[in-house]
């Protein structure tokens, strides 16, 4: 091969992306995450790791730092999802899970094409996941999933289920129906 090609070839080749690596953790943010771990709270509040901190400013600033180095990703205004350790490369979680934690399991249901998908109306996995609520509406992206919400004054038919251990609301079968064709 010729220097030229060579060249042509190290140009082409994928860099290793600086801008989201994991950085390294200081003794404190390793404390909180293993604290965390230790107790399996994937979702938790800030008030779930307030007593390692001497005020809420310092409180604020870690939780600023670990999600800055991708260790943990804001659900709500007051959730926060915990990247685990042994998390390489990235880290998703069911999005039924995420969309109840977001709502705190009240006041919302997943409809859409991703509940037909979960009662096997159709076959095609949805990229979107619709989830209808009083409350909010909008877009949002989280762990990989990309949220629809959508405001209703009053919620549909909805059917409790789990996954993982985790509860969350769907529409019901018959509810599902609608959105097939």
């Amino acid at each position: 091969m010729t220097k030229k090609k060579i060249k042509g070839l190290q140009k082409t080749a994928p860099k290793f992306d600086t801008k989201h690596r994991i950085k390294g953790l200081s003794n404190k943010e390793i404390e909180v995450v293993s604290y965390l771990e230790l107790e399996e709270k994937r979702f938790f509040s800030k008030k779930d790791i307030r007593k390692f901190f001497t005020s809420d400013n310092e409180l604020n600033v870690y939780v600023h730092r670990l999600r800055k180095k991708r260790r943990i990703e804001r659900i709500n205004k007051e959730k926060y999802y915990l990247i685990p350790i042994k998390a390489y490369k990235g880290w998703a979680e069911h999005p039924f899970i995420i969309a109840d934690e977001m709502f705190n399991g009240k006041d919302y249901y997943i409809g859409g094409k991703a509940a037909a998908n979960y009662w096997g109306l159709i076959d095609q996995l949805p990229t979107v996941i619709d989830v209808f609520s009083t409350k909010k509406q909008g877009t949002m992206k989280i762990l990989g999933s990309v949220f629809k919400f959508r405001r209703v004054r009053k919620l549909g038919k909805t059917v409790k289920r789990k996954i993982k251990d985790h509860d969350f609301l769907i529409a019901s079968k018959r509810e599902s129906k609608k959105w097939i064709g």
